[in-house]
């Protein structure tokens, strides 16, 4: 099991890019796996706490549902594009995957459930310095981080 804490220890800089484009806008996209099989698109809202990333659930969503019967989830940052001319200073997007544990009912605000991740894999995809190459990083409990370039 891995918490947000373990990236950060793991590959601090890494976890501070990633991080920076998860907290840069609030709404994020998760996927959840439906009672069918099939995958399900919502949007969220997740924050990092206490070395923990924390989502939840309004009453009766969907999203909750699915994340009761099958923990599975991939937490999508908000995407932008490359400003044209500027591509090198495009930060990316990132992606978190795992499965939700629960955590009770949410703390403040509306009723619902509240889960907390536990990671199986964190991406952090974007361009070189020069702007040529797709950069894809991932980090894995048993592998750690990893680097791919493409053109």
């Amino acid at each position: 099991m891995s918490a947000w804490r373990d990236i950060e220890l793991a590959a601090p800089e890494f976890a501070r890019r990633v991080r920076a484009l998860f907290d840069a806008h609030r709404h994020k996209t998760i996927a959840t796996v439906r009672a069918d099989g099939s995958p399900r698109i919502s949007g969220i809202e997740a924050v990092f706490e206490d070395g923990e990333l924390v989502f939840g659930s309004m009453p009766n969503a969907r999203k909750g549902a699915d994340l009761r019967r099958d923990p599975r989830f991939a937490l999508h940052s908000a995407t932008v594009d490359p400003v044209e001319g500027a591509e090198a200073q495009w930060p990316g997007e990132a992606k978190i995957s795992g499965r939700a544990i629960a955590a009770g009912p949410m703390a403040a605000g509306p009723d619902g459930d509240r889960f907390r991740a536990d990671i199986v894999e964190v991406v952090h995809t974007h361009l070189d310095a020069e702007a040529t190459l797709l950069v894809v990083e991932w980090w894995t409990p048993t592998r750690g981080l990893r680097r791919m370039e493409r053109e």
